[in-house]
């Protein structure tokens, strides 16, 4: 996929404290502690490259992860979880994809679109699902 032209990069030693707010696509390689949510639209996309990390929520329509999340992450459109992608939290997700050796530890929850399910509602995990620890190795 490419970039849109309101790219935001977080680099390799960049440390954010703090929640971030953003639109268009954010790429994440470096450190940031606070939540992540973006601002409008449908279209917002994040990637959380294989050294990077992020200690708190996400609320991201499109995530593409490959390095290490603790906190939950809630997209209404679609999940990648890649190879080195390690998630400590819920997963609330409308499409989700994970390739092999990704784990998450923590529920997995679907949000669909025929799912009465709202991404706002911190407690649809503990409501839907049973407590998973899913590691891709297969």
């Amino acid at each position: 996929m490419a970039f849109s032209n309101n790219h935001t990069l977080i680099s390799r030693g960049t440390k954010v404290v703090g929640d971030l707010h953003f639109t268009g696509d954010l790429q994440i390689e470096g450190t940031v502690e606070g939540n992540i949510i973006a601002d409008s639209g449908n279209d917002a996309k994040l990637v959380v490259a294989e050294k990077g990390s992020v200690e708190g929520e996400i609320r991201v329509p499109m995530v593409i992860i490959n390095g290490n999340v603790t906190g939950n992450v809630f997209s209404s459109k679609h999940v990648e979880l890649a190879a080195k992608a390690v998630v400590e939290g819920n997963v609330h997700y409308q499409l989700i994809e994970m390739i092999k050796g990704a784990q998450v530890n923590g529920s997995l929850v679907y949000s669909g679109a025929g799912s009465t399910k709202k991404l706002s509602s911190p407690e649809s995990a503990e409501e839907s699902g049973a407590d998973v620890k899913a590691v891709a190795n297969t």
